[in-house]
């Protein structure tokens, strides 16, 4: 049986990219006068597409006029990419993770544009370990927490959701992969403040991966009774 095709999320899954995104979104949405805080965006929306959390809040707070929040999110990507370039570090565990799991077929997933994708990952040395197997919401556009985004990858990856696993830290990523049918690895590392999903796997470090992931192979994909059929 074929190896099962490992999605990873990017965003606070492989880098810990969130402290530096919540605080940079925290600046760019207070200048349009809608109230955030990166405590706003690490409690409530995690994970969560920029847009989103903007519509959210205009419920909340009124309208801001387009073209004023156009040229705020041109600015905060901007500043962000910088910050990313100079200040991103790997998720702990994830470069040992990924050495160890280096024998299956891999590819990212990830609601951020596919500029911020390639940035993170190049600085933090992981663009040889992926190469250009990024898969953006903005160019499928198709996000999380709907279940398109997990299924475009497999799709193009040439695999069938069944035999896909899908590694995330936020809950909307989560919710998406088990949606799309596949199973899921939940890294949970707010226990105190999250609850894992029924049917996903919760893990608490990128450290516990690799032996999950090889359990998974041993009792599903290697089993001679298993149904799941055998894309890729």
């Amino acid at each position: 049986m074929p190896l099962p095709l490992l999605l990873f999320d990017c965003d606070g899954t492989l880098v810990d990219s969130e402290p530096l995104l919540a605080e940079e979104m925290a600046v760019g949405l207070n200048s349009v006068g809608l109230p955030f805080a990166a405590s706003d965006y690490l409690g409530e929306f995690r994970g969560a597409r920029f847009r989103r959390i903007v519509a959210e809040l205009q419920k909340r707070h009124g309208e801001v006029d387009p073209g004023q929040l156009d040229q705020m999110e041109s600015a905060m990507r901007s500043k962000l990419a910088d910050r990313l370039a100079q200040e991103l570090t790997l998720i702990s565990g994830a470069g040992e993770a990924l050495a160890a799991l280096s024998a299956y077929p891999s590819a990212v997933v990830s609601n951020g544009p596919e500029s911020k994708i390639q940035t993170a990952l190049r600085t933090t040395g992981l663009t040889s370990y992926f190469g250009n197997r990024l898969f953006s919401g903005y160019t499928a556009n198709c996000w999380k927490p709907e279940p398109c985004l997990h299924l475009h990858a497999a799709s193009i990856m040439g695999y069938s959701a069944q035999n896909c696993i899908a590694i995330d830290d936020a809950l909307v990523g989560v919710r998406a992969a088990l949606e799309a049918g596949m199973t899921v690895i939940h890294l949970n590392r707010f226990p105190e403040a999250e609850e894992t999903p029924e049917n996903a796997i919760m893990i608490h470090t990128m450290h516990q991966l690799p032996g999950v992931i090889e359990r998974l192979y041993r009792e599903v994909w290697r089993t001679p009774v298993s149904r799941r059929s055998t894309g890729g």
